[in-house]
């Protein structure tokens, strides 16, 4: 008598299909990340945009800064007209005010880093919209505390480096190094790591498995039932988008440069009242690009409808029809 044995494997091992399926589902992920950058950057294009988060971190940054290293060692000051900026004062700094002034702008605000780490998250799939809400609660505030530390961190580097070269302002390099490598690829890498220890703390890949077998799929359709707030938000898309062309068309300063401009290039000169100028109706364009792309953002949220529907139904719905 013959007895064919099999293999019993380990519930929990995944099969390379199943690897398989699993990669093609986190397509999206890349996909959705560079939809996100595309908004944060037209929405970032005026410089100080993000300005409430930039002065909290930038308070936060002298206080602290002050609480390690002494009463005096930072200054909070204005940036464009905005408590951004922080000197930091060391006698060994160079310059004749012995200060190195730094400012949070809204790329060093820590927002782009909130949003890549609340996309991971989003479209991690198999985990309900309520762990995900907490989630990233959690890591938006992760990332603010990351973002302080990294900035009071600057004061250290400094002084450092500068007691070694004191009055050189080669003596600043590390500064810079380290606010490159950390602006570059630092905080992906760290964001990276926060993401991959929460999918497997919450079960990640067991839970995507599982989302995978209940055959779901979505649908995207045009809303037909609307309500006051609908009509509340496509009226205030409406009237962002009205302000991005209102923004430059009445913005004296903004058709002043444009006229400044016109007679630059009409000339074929390029004097610092020129690049002024230029710098003016940039940020005016930029600002009624920023306008815009958030009026038409929030129109298509609520135009657009988001389903989630699972097949099963839907094929047992069409056999009763028949």
């Amino acid at each position: 008598m013959t007895k064919s044995s099999k293999r019993v494997s380990n519930s929990q091992d995944m099969t390379w299909s199943e690897v398989f399926q699993l990669s093609k589902s986190y397509l999206k992920i890349p996909l959705a990340l560079l939809f996100i950058e595309a908004i944060y950057w037209f929405i970032t294009q005026p410089s100080n945009t993000l300005v409430p988060i930039q002065i909290s971190e930038a308070w936060i940054w002298s206080g602290i800064t002050n609480l390690i290293y002494g009463e005096g060692t930072a200054t909070l000051t204005t940036n464009n007209g905005w408590m951004t900026q922080v000197n930091l004062h060391n006698e060994n700094f160079p310059g004749v005010l012995d200060t190195v002034a730094l400012y949070v702008s809204d790329e060093c605000a820590g927002v782009h880093e909130m949003l890549f780490i609340s996309t991971l998250i989003i479209m991690t799939d198999g985990v309900s919209q309520r762990l995900k809400l907490r989630s990233i609660a959690v890591m938006c505030g992760i990332v603010y505390i990351l973002n302080i530390v990294r900035l009071v961190a600057f004061y250290p580097i400094a002084v450092e480096s500068c007691a070694i070269d004191p009055d050189n302002p080669s003596c600043l390099n590390p500064v810079w190094q380290y606010h490159e490598t950390i602006y570059n690829w630092g905080f992906l890498v760290i964001l990276v790591f926060m993401w991959l220890i929460w999918f497997w703390k919450v079960g990640g890949p067991e839970r995507a498995l599982e989302s995978k077998n209940n055959k779901d799929k979505f649908q995207f359709s045009i809303r037909k039932s609307w309500n006051k707030v609908h009509y509340g938000i496509l009226l205030l898309a409406g009237l962002m988008l009205i302000s991005s062309a209102y923004s430059v068309t009445t913005n004296d300063e903004a058709m002043e440069a444009k006229e400044i401009l016109d007679f630059c290039a009409y000339s074929s000169i390029a004097t610092n009242q020129c690049m002024a100028a230029q710098n003016s109706w940039d940020n005016a364009i930029d600002t009624a690009w920023s306008l815009a792309s958030i009026g038409l953002i929030m129109a298509a949220s609520v135009t657009i409808k988001f389903n989630k529907v699972e097949i099963e139904t839907v094929e047992k719905e069409d056999t009763e029809s028949e």
